[in-house]
């Protein structure tokens, strides 16, 4: 399934409506949902306010893709180059002195088992990946 989304972020929340509609008509248990839910929806945000600048003219592109043993979120942009996969782990707890930001990455570690960038003929291309097993599949 692929989406083209403006630069909004009603439309980040539209695609993960997508997703999270596409996990129950599947059966992903609700957890396992919410992780892949999570993950687009911190991912687009930033491709929207940081990599598009909230500017609903320009538009990304949200591929969902489903087999037996996995999910795949791919999300393609044209903006700045920017690979998320080498940012810094952060500490598990904040310090007084640390800088905003950088905690969404680490929430889509947390989620997703595979993510992967590349620069592709001018676009920021993310792939993320979730292991869906049997046992996930019915708890």
């Amino acid at each position: 399934m692929k989406l083209e989304l403006h630069a909004t972020p009603e439309e980040v929340m539209r695609a993960v409506e997508v997703l999270q509609q596409l996990a129950r008509d599947l059966g992903i248990p609700e957890r396992t949902a919410f992780g892949l839910a999570l993950a687009l929806e911190e991912c687009g945000s930033n491709i929207v306010n940081h990599a598009l600048n909230r500017d609903a003219q320009r538009t990304f592109q949200v591929t969902i893709e489903h087999t037996n043993d996995s999910f795949v979120i791919e999300l393609r942009d044209d903006g700045p180059p920017f690979d998320p996969t080498a940012a810094v782990d952060r500490k598990p707890h904040a310090e007084d002195d640390d800088l905003p930001g950088g905690w969404g990455i680490q929430l889509v570690r947390r989620q997703m088992d595979k993510i992967e960038y590349r620069r592709q003929a001018g676009e920021n291309v993310l792939r993320l990946t979730k292991s869906i097993t049997p046992a996930s599949k019915s708890s």
